[in-house]
């Protein structure tokens, strides 16, 4: 019985996600308005929410490092997806040569605010607050205040289309797919387990091990079927994906990743170990700025629309998915997993609402009280611990 306890104490997010996720399915049921984990629905998830996961995983560097914030990815969203839209749609330039030249403007917007925080010491809430300002009226300058559309289709298939393009072989080949990832999932696990166990290191219990497993296979099984139902594994799905493994490696595997968690730990014992903490607080909204042009060029594929108003509260999403996916806001932890479950979270939240209908200022009140939820727990357990 403990074992089980504390099981379901160290993946609490995890169940709350299942939790909220049936309690949707079966109000949706009841008022008769379809299905939550329709194929249709489920890959139409994944699609409102790339975005959000995208900013999340920048996002949650920036929270680590020092339990700061980036108010400006929101415009710069709209400021990056409004010269995607002049260079691809107005001028008709090269495709590439323009995601090349977006993916530039947001790295130098990362730099831009990376300076001012990390090298001449302005607090991140002024600066980011000041480039959100400042992105969104370049934004409106560079649009003119209109909307540029329809996008180039060449364009639109590197993140709306399917794989495979063709719908007959869509259920084959997804299926074949998801069970080569199980087996590489589970191969993975037991070979970590067991590389762990040879160097002494402390691993989890077998009942936790097994739990885990199962709870990832299920998903992963589960995710796949309703793909192969609908139209194949989605682009953007594989962008995602790559996205969250290269950075999970960053931040768990790497020098830099165990540097940044020392930053936030504690910036002055950093220092005098020998980390140049300025600059890796400067690369951290750096790597900001060039996953928000990525979650630009995702959400003007998606409209297929560069507008004037794009980006608006998006940040408050990235925000809340971090929180929620139990990074502390003072810095120091947070896991990329836990802010693609706080961003799928979110996601669930908003298409379960839209779904029932639920008026768009009430849904903002519901997240606004998760958030703050997330918050407080987070809070009342560290006073636990120091007391």
């Amino acid at each position: 019985m403990n074992q089980i306890t504390n099981i379901l104490k160290r993946n609490s997010l995890l169940m709350a996600l299942i939790a909220v996720m049936i309690f949707f399915e079966i109000i949706i049921r009841l008022t008769g308005h379809g299905s939550l984990f329709s194929p249709a629905n489920f890959t139409n998830i994944i699609s409102q929410n790339s975005y959000v996961i995208i900013l999340a995983v920048g996002m949650l560097f920036c929270i680590i490092a020092c339990g700061n914030i980036d108010l400006a990815v929101g415009s710069t969203v709209a400021l990056v997806g409004a010269i995607a839209g002049v260079l691809m749609v107005n001028l008709e330039f090269n495709i590439y040569a323009s995601i090349a030249i977006c993916l530039l403007v947001g790295i130098v917007i990362g730099a831009w605010q990376g300076f001012w925080i990390a090298y001449i010491r302005i607090p991140a809430f002024i600066v980011t607050l000041a480039g959100m300002m400042l992105f969104r009226g370049m934004a409106l300058l560079v649009l003119d205040g209109l909307t540029i559309s329809p996008f180039p289709p060449e364009y639109l298939r590197f993140f709306t289309s399917f794989i495979p393009r063709a719908r007959a072989d869509a259920f084959t080949l997804t299926v074949i797919v998801t069970a080569i990832l199980a087996a590489l999932y589970l191969f993975a696990a037991f070979y970590d387990r067991m590389s762990k166990q040879k160097k002494g290191y402390e691993v989890e219990d077998k009942t936790a091990f097994i739990f885990k497993l199962c709870a990832v296979l299920f998903a992963l099984i589960a995710s796949g079927l309703l793909l192969a139902n609908n139209k194949g594994i989605p682009v953007i799905l594989v962008l995602l994906t790559v996205i969250v493994l290269c950075y999970s490696f960053i931040a768990n595997k790497t020098v830099a990743g165990r540097r940044l968690y020392a930053l936030g730990g504690n910036e002055k014992a950093a220092k005098l170990s020998g980390v140049n903490t300025n600059r890796m607080l400067f690369l951290t909204y750096v790597n900001m700025g060039f996953l928000s042009a990525v979650a630009a060029l995702v959400c003007v594929a998606r409209f297929n629309s560069a507008a004037p108003t794009a980006g608006n509260g998006y940040e408050l999403d990235a925000i809340g998915a971090c929180f929620i996916g139990g990074a502390s806001a003072y810095g120091g932890v947070g896991k990329v997993g836990g802010a693609v479950i706080g961003a799928v979270f979110m996601g669930v939240l908003n298409n379960g609402m839209s779904i029932l209908g639920i008026d768009a200022n009430w849904q903002r009140t519901v997240k606004g009280l998760v958030l703050l939820l997330a918050v407080v727990i987070d809070v009342l357990s560290k006073k636990r611990v120091q007391a």
